[in-house]
């Protein structure tokens, strides 16, 4: 159903003036989301944009902090609950970042156009260079070394590998289905799918678990499922919805642990280049075992393992956070500037060149993975650190 111009002012209203209801900044962010923000949203925007002046209300850093704590679902911008914890985004920069937050939606041409009314006016520039987001992009590797580039791949059957039928759907996932075993003894061919950076991709394995593979992430899995237990193996990072089956408990290993499920939702961050594996439990019970450590996490728990092997849990974690990925958020909270760039990196397919120290801020922020890396260094650079793209480098002055 098409929205109406009048309920779409009204929504926009309402969300500016900080007067919005959760069901109606919910259904404000629906209608951007889905890709329904037309003209007169954009117009809305840039009209609210042009008419703010030193001293409006946007520009109060009191009330900056309450819209960015309702915008991000942060308790971290509320500064007094947080003792030491300074609010990155304050005064101009948050009426600034407050509009970017539409930046992975619609209407930022207009934003561009716009200089900041402060003491000394600041001009977002077009980049010279860009980088485009990454999308679903992998390589599927079967039994035989045939491979398979599932981007340009054909939707419907991929391959036959005995009683597995390989299956591209419409909607971009990898499915397998297993017809059952006549042989007592089968022996199961094993497949790897591995994504590029710049690449996603999602799996339903033969017992219907689901996997959700980040960039630069590889999952190696058999073509069915056969013995006492579901074994996989991966790098990078992963969501796991795993389908239950008391009888045939699920193994997901990596180079620093194994975890051990029989039905629950789960993601796997293990990344060579970050310095600490993350294990964080959503749903049901998961083992975690690694060299003497031993661990069985609760939902809203997760197990961090580094890579001399120093391992802990760690209670109360913000699992939108850690999943964020793969909802095609950048979500990040207390993040450094060193850890956001790698995550750049990995999805936009460039290098990270430090042209001087690194630089030591945290940044709380949030922003749709579908826009150019300039958006998304446009929030950094609101922290104060430099930065600019050349060819396949992010450049860090």
């Amino acid at each position: 159903m098409k929205t109406s111009r009048l309920r779409l002012q009204y929504l926009f209203d309402k969300y500016y003036n900080q007067t919005a209801t959760p069901q109606e900044r919910d259904e404000l962010f629906a209608i951007i989301d889905a890709g329904k923000c037309d003209e007169e949203l954009s117009r809305y925007i840039r009209q609210a944009w042009d008419e703010l002046k030193p001293g409006e209300p946007l520009f109060d850093p009191e009330r900056s902090s309450a819209i960015l704590k309702n915008i991000l679902g942060s308790a971290d911008a509320d500064t007094s609950k947080k003792p030491g914890k300074p609010l990155i985004l304050w005064g101009k920069i948050a009426a600034a970042a407050v509009m970017l937050l539409f930046v992975g939606f619609c209407a930022h041409k207009y934003l561009r156009q716009k200089k900041t009314v402060q003491t000394q006016a600041v001009v977002v520039k077009r980049p010279a260079h860009d980088a485009l987001p990454g999308g679903n992009k992998a390589i599927l590797t079967l039994a035989n070394g045939k491979t398979i580039v599932l981007d340009n791949a054909q939707n419907g059957t991929l391959a036959k590998q005995g009683a597995t039928i390989v299956k591209k759907t419409a909607d971009g996932q990898l499915l397998y289905n297993a017809a059952a075993i006549a042989d007592n003894n089968p022996t199961p061919s094993i497949n790897t799918i591995v994504t590029p950076r710049g690449g996603q991709y999602q799996i339903i394995l033969p017992d219907g678990t689901k996997v959700w593979l980040n960039a630069a992430s590889s999952l190696r899995f058999p073509t069915f499922f056969t013995g006492k237990t579901r074994e996989v193996n991966i790098t990078g990072e992963a969501y796991f919805e795993v389908a239950k089956n008391p009888a045939m408990p699920f193994k997901v290993k990596t180079n620093r642990a194994e975890i051990e499920v029989l039905g629950t939702h789960f993601n796997i961050m293990a990344y060579d280049d970050e310095a600490t594996m993350k294990t964080t439990l959503l749903e049901g019970a998961v083992n975690i075992k690694s060299g003497s450590f031993n661990a069985r996490l609760k939902p809203g728990q997760q197990a961090q393992i580094t890579a001399n092997g120093q391992s802990k849990v760690v209670d109360d974690v913000d699992v939108d956070d850690e999943t964020a990925w793969k909802n095609g958020i950048f979500q990040f909270r207390d993040a450094g500037i060193d850890m956001i760039l790698r995550q750049a990196s990995r999805w936009y397919d460039v290098d990270v060149v430090y042209k001087g120290k690194i630089p030591h801020r945290e940044f709380n922020g949030r922003i749709a993975r579908n826009v150019k890396a300039s958006e998304l260094l446009n929030m950094l650079e609101y922290t104060g650190v430099k930065l600019k793209i050349e060819g396949k480098n992010i450049i860090v002055l």
